[in-house]
Order: C-alpha cells, then structure tokens, then sequence
C-alpha cells in the first residue's frame, strides 16, 4: 500500500527562524502536508508566535542542539513516518513526494542536494570531505550525508540509541541505520537560505569528523583499526624515498633508517589488506542480513 500524505509527520526543528517558518508552514500546506510539528530550541525571535498563529503543532526541545530537538520530535510523532527538514526554507517541500514513492522499502531515505550553488563553499568541501570519510569508514556509496531533509520510519526512529549533542545528529542516525537497516537517497532541490546560518564550517565540521571515527569504532572497529595501520605506509613510503634519495646523491646508506621504513611500509600493507577483508566482511555481513529478512 503507498505512504499517503497522511501518513508522514513533517518535522521542523527551529531557532530563530521568524524570517522563514510562515513560508514554509504555508509551503507544506500547499502541498498538502497537514502532520506538521515545529519542535522549537527556546527562539528568542517570533518564531514561536508565527508558527502557533498559522495552527501547527509547537513543542520545547529538551536537550541540547539540533540533535535535542531531533529527540524531542520523535518522541512526539505517531505517524508511520517522520520527514525531518531544516525550516530555514533551503529545502522545497514539492520534493517531499519523492521520499514517499519509497518510503514502505527503507528505514532511511536522505534527500540528496543536487544542485550545490546555494552550499557556501567552504560547506560544500566540509560536506564532501564528511562524506567521504563515512562511506570509508562505513562501507557506503552515499552522496550527502549532511543533508537537512531525510524520511525515518517512526518505528525505527523510536529505537535508535542517540548521544549527539548538535549537527552531528545525522551522521549518528545515518550510522546506526546502514549497519542495521536499509537506507536509500533521493534527489532533491536547494534553495537560498532565509536568515542566518548558524552552522559553522570549521569547528563543525571537525565535531562531524571526529564522530564519524568515534561511531565506525563502535559499528565497524575491524575496518577503523586496519585502516589507522595502514596509515604507516605514509612515514614509511617517506622514509624509504629518503634514504634512496641519500643512497643515489651521496652513496650513503642509512640501514637503520632503511630498516624502519621497511617495518612501516610491511606494517602499512597488512593494515592495508586487514582493512579491505573487514570491509569485505562487512558488506557480506549486510547481505546476509538482507536475505534473513526476506525468508522471515
């Protein structure tokens, strides 16, 4: 049976967002969205007034940041599915359709920013950079897994174990959910934000980094741990070409250097090979999983 409108509760975290939550409330309502619950983090502005005069839901966040907010509307749902998205008006709700299409078949479904003018630039390589460290760490092929708007299944959203503080919120719901569940992207559009950006490049997107590695070593320690070895091959490849490049200009041999670089570089290779096997098993593990479900 196809998820209706009906089904899905539109999740709008907010922090001061008067300039943008009227239009995209009245956005969602033209499409037809009714379930729409604005779970707000304390806004100082009119943000709050806005959205209880155009009749929506409106609950206080417990907890700290985007993830307190995240917590709180889940807890609050009792639709089947819950559409999270950001309410700075960057993300159209005529997308929202396409998660639906999908919607029975997986746990999580990320929209994919596929036009990336709107990014500021230094976002779009933090995002890049994030992304691929977690497909590495994880064994994925995903495209935008900082992105703002994603479809969970309540059920599934209800059961996840989640300790971010802040941005890092969908890193840790991604994580959880390609380990344990099925997770798949659609396309979707983005738009020139309304109001102030309250994400920060850097120092965010170094927290996102650090709990990418911090979640592999709880749902894929082999592969983390394989792949940290295999970082010796660097000092060991620089060693090596030092000393060659000693031996050629002036006859020297280091053997004590030389003796260093091989032990990194052997070091290096079987971390390398350790690391391709884990990721390997890990994959075999999810098929295996996948054809467990299928035959209950």
């Amino acid at each position: 049976m196809p998820t209706g409108k009906q089904d899905v509760t539109v999740v709008l975290p907010t922090l001061n967002e008067e300039k943008a939550i009227g239009i995209v409330i009245d956005e969602l309502r033209n499409e037809g969205y009714e379930n729409i619950l604005v779970v707000d983090g304390y806004s100082k502005d009119m943000t709050v007034k806005i959205a209880g005069e155009k009749g929506v839901k409106v609950v206080y966040q417990h907890g700290k940041g985007k993830a307190g907010a995240l917590k709180t509307g889940i807890e609050h749902v009792e639709t089947s599915y819950l559409l999270i998205m950001d309410a700075d008006h960057t993300y159209d709700p005529k997308d929202i359709w396409k998660f639906l299409e999908h919607a029975n078949d997986y746990d999580e479904i990320i929209g994919v920013r596929v036009n990336r003018e709107n990014i500021p630039l230094m976002n779009r390589l933090g995002n890049w950079a994030i992304t691929k460290a977690f497909n590495l760490l994880t064994g994925t092929s995903l495209r935008d897994i900082c992105s703002g708007m994603y479809l969970l299944k309540t059920e599934v959203a209800k059961r996840l174990d989640i300790e971010s503080a802040s941005f890092d919120i969908e890193v840790e719901i991604a994580t959880q959910l390609v380990s344990n569940g099925e997770v798949t992207e659609v396309p979707v559009s983005y738009r020139s934000r309304i109001g102030r950006q309250k994400l920060s490049s850097l120092r965010h997107g170094a927290r996102i980094l650090l709990t990418i590695i911090g979640l592999a070593r709880i749902y894929n320690p082999a592969f983390l741990f394989a792949i940290m070895t295999a970082l010796a091959l660097i000092p060991g490849g620089i060693i090596y070409l030092w000393v060659f490049y000693r031996f050629m200009l002036y006859g020297i041999w280091h053997s004590g250097w030389a003796l260093l670089g091989t032990a990194l570089i052997i070091l290096g290779g079987q971390g390398l090979i350790l690391s391709t096997i884990a990721l390997m098993l890990k994959r075999m593990e999810k098929r295996i999983a996948k054809m467990i479900a299928k035959h209950r």
